[in-house]
């Protein structure tokens, strides 16, 4: 059964929601069955790297509000992340445009390792302070992944997967998708945001649940359609 997340590695509930969802896998008896793919999200594809500000400051900003309801927020993110085992330094965060990070996924994903990437990307953007838009942090990225890095540059430097990052988002605004994390499971149950592990697990019993029945249907369509003879003798 196919599960699709639109997330971006800048969204702090992007990761949380990725805990949560790994925690009810951990307790879902067909985990093995379960095909996750990563899509592209960009909740600001025009915003320009800033090494200089800091989160609160580009929060302020963004959604024009004052630098205290802005630290107020990243406290709130920060105990909702640490009650999952997750580190947030939300002072070390350079702010980043994610686009040549979503190349590498996209890239990964090639390799089955989007999952692993999504994690890798977490972790460099908010606990080690990383700026994620730079080739060099990249690179090094692609390596811990156990990637070429010749080929990682390569990448960064011209547009290869460039396409791919952009249908993603395309089809996300097509299904009228404006907020990540989203997780459509089977094509039919939605989860929107973090939420708890119980209700992914919840969903990823329906959505299976539903991918089952409709496998069932098209063995009986396969055994209905058999012709045997001239006779109809098997």
């Amino acid at each position: 059964m196919k599960v699709e997340i639109w997330s971006d590695v800048v969204c702090p509930f992007c990761y949380i929601g990725k805990r949560r969802f790994d925690q009810a896998l951990e307790h879902f008896e067909y985990t093995d069955r379960i095909d996750i793919e990563w899509r592209s999200f960009l909740l600001n594809p025009d915003m320009e790297t800033d090494t200089e500000a800091t989160i609160n400051e580009h929060l302020s900003t963004s959604k024009n509000i004052s630098i205290d309801k802005a630290q107020q927020m990243t406290n709130r993110v920060k105990t909702m992340a640490a009650k999952e085992g997750l580190e947030f330094n939300m002072d070390k965060i350079v702010v980043a445009n994610s686009y040549n990070a979503h190349r590498i996924i996209q890239w990964a994903k090639t390799h089955g390792l989007a999952h692993k990437a999504e994690e890798v990307l977490f972790e460099a953007y908010f606990t080690a302070g990383a700026n994620i838009d730079e080739i060099d942090t990249l690179v090094d990225i692609a390596d811990q992944l156990g990637l070429d890095t010749d080929k990682a540059r390569n990448i960064l430097t011209g547009d290869k997967f460039t396409n791919v990052v952009k249908h993603d988002f395309q089809t996300a605004q097509g299904m009228n998708i404006r907020g990540v994390p989203l997780f459509l499971f089977d094509r039919k149950f939605v989860v929107s945001g973090a939420q708890e592990t119980k209700t992914f697990l919840s969903a990823l019993k329906q959505g299976w649940n539903n991918w089952l029945e409709k496998q069932q249907k098209i063995q009986d369509a396969d055994v209905d359609g058999i012709i045997c003879g001239p006779n109809g003798n098997c």
